[in-house]
């Protein structure tokens, strides 16, 4: 019988074990020491493979025009500052240290500066172009569908970060409005045990003034003389009552307003003879034609119809 073939998973954990065995084995022989554990492979061998090294060197002699090859062997471009003396420039020429990474950055730029300008006069003689067109198209590292995908993303991160942005906005706005609000009503309490002390002054006989009556009227404080004096040689109505009179009106003088006067006395426009006389017309009433037969009559009148 064949065996059925072994997944992967069973044939991992078959190879664990083998290995487990096999070190487990090792160890007991005294073969393992303290520390990383490496298997070391064999010596590598050397290969001589003549006919590539040959290709290689083919490639190398072909003789192509400069164009194809675009190759350039130029020193680095001097340096235009005039602090370092020529000695100094010799010796960058010779060699850079490698450890010192500014200079041996500053090496490359300043040769990929010299070669730039040696070949651009050399690529404008033979008319070929250095600079990309303006129409110039180049087809995307990657599809139209990850593109998609990735401003998707963007779109979601950005949009998660407004609506963050928005609640801490809420958040701010609920906490100045509690703010305020707190305020409001200390404001009040203050202003209500204000009226409550000045009415228990005035219930007590302590004092004879009801200015605490008025709402747009502040507290004055016990050691001010000022609000007090003004107080006393204030005379008319308040402000408040001038801002409403100003707005609403003023509505008249009420008192004595049904008073007779020397013109409604003679103004006898009014007056009507019948009526005063009791000649005019009668008061409704019920008439003799809707006044209701007597009982013996009804009995009669039903007799008769039976």
């Amino acid at each position: 019988m064949d065996t059925p073939p072994l997944s992967g998973s069973e044939s991992d954990s078959e190879d664990s074990l083998v290995t487990d065995r096999e070190l487990q084995d090792a160890f007991s022989r005294g073969l393992l020491k303290p520390g990383l554990n490496v298997v070391l492979e064999g010596p590598k061998k050397a290969v001589n493979d003549v006919n590539g090294l040959k290709q290689c060197l083919a490639e190398f002699k072909r003789d192509l025009e400069w164009v194809e090859r675009l190759d350039v062997t130029l020193d680095p471009v001097p340096e235009t500052s005039g602090s370092e003396a020529p000695a100094t420039q010799n010796k960058e020429q010779r060699g850079v240290d490698p450890e010192d990474d500014f200079r041996r950055e500053m090496s490359f730029y300043r040769q990929a500066q010299a070669a730039v300008l040696a070949v651009l006069p050399r690529l404008y003689q033979l008319k070929v172009p250095t600079k990309r067109p303006t129409d110039y198209f180049a087809e995307m590292a990657k599809s139209d569908q990850q593109m998609q995908k990735i401003r998707q993303k963007l779109q979601t991160k950005q949009a998660a970060m407004e609506k963050s942005e928005k609640a801490k906005q809420l958040r701010a706005l609920r906490k100045y409005g509690k703010k305020v609000q707190t305020e409001v009503l200390q404001k009040r309490q203050r202003e209500k045990a204000h009226m409550m002390n000045a009415i228990k002054k005035y219930q007590k006989g302590f004092s004879d003034k009801l200015d605490f009556l008025e709402g747009d009227q502040k507290p004055v404080a016990r050691g001010t003389k000022t609000g007090t004096k003004g107080r006393q040689m204030k005379k008319g109505p308040s402000a408040k009552r001038r801002y409403k009179n100003q707005k609403f009106g003023f509505g008249g003088k009420k008192k004595g307003s049904k008073w007779n006067t020397r013109e409604s006395y003679d103004d006898v426009s009014s007056f009507r003879a019948k009526t005063a006389h009791g000649r005019g017309l009668k008061r409704p009433g019920k008439k003799g034609s809707n006044k209701r037969p007597g009982k013996r009559t009804r009995e009669k009148m039903k007799s008769r119809s039976r």
